[in-house]
């Protein structure tokens, strides 16, 4: 059996994240997704920084500019989607902020689903001590 990274926080996250679905249901807009979850976020007293912004070091030309929509207690980065379904592009993308950012766990999550079915995507680069 296999260990779940950062279980505790990563289970109170889901929480939060199907209570957002539960309460807006599946049409809204990602900020409105975001708005709630925030809120939420705060009455748990769950550390967060919205909207993170970075640049990637790593990519060609250094000037990338990067954005999460929540990182979660600076070890877990929570992504927000609202369309008709992930694409490979997503998760790309979300390996590519794990990457840069030194992080081992992201959450995607896709608000247009009937049932919510938040995605782990886990960094196989992964390098312990070394954020950023």
């Amino acid at each position: 059996m296999g260990v779940i990274i950062h279980k505790e926080l990563s289970y109170q996250i889901c929480k939060l994240l199907f209570k957002t679905h539960n309460d807006l249901g599946r049409f809204r807009n990602e900020k409105q997704y975001a708005d709630y979850f925030e809120k939420l976020l705060i009455t748990e007293g769950i550390k967060y920084q919205r909207e993170y912004n970075f640049i990637d070091q790593k990519s060609v030309n250094k000037k990338i500019r990067c954005k999460v929509d929540f990182l979660i207690d600076n070890i877990i980065i929570v992504e927000f989607k609202a369309k008709n379904f992930i694409t490979k592009n997503d998760y790309y993308q979300t390996q590519r902020y794990l990457n840069t950012l030194n992080l081992e766990l992201a959450i995607i999550v896709n608000f247009r689903q009937y049932r919510l079915a938040p995605k782990r995507v886990l960094n196989s680069h992964f390098k312990f001590g070394a954020f950023g």
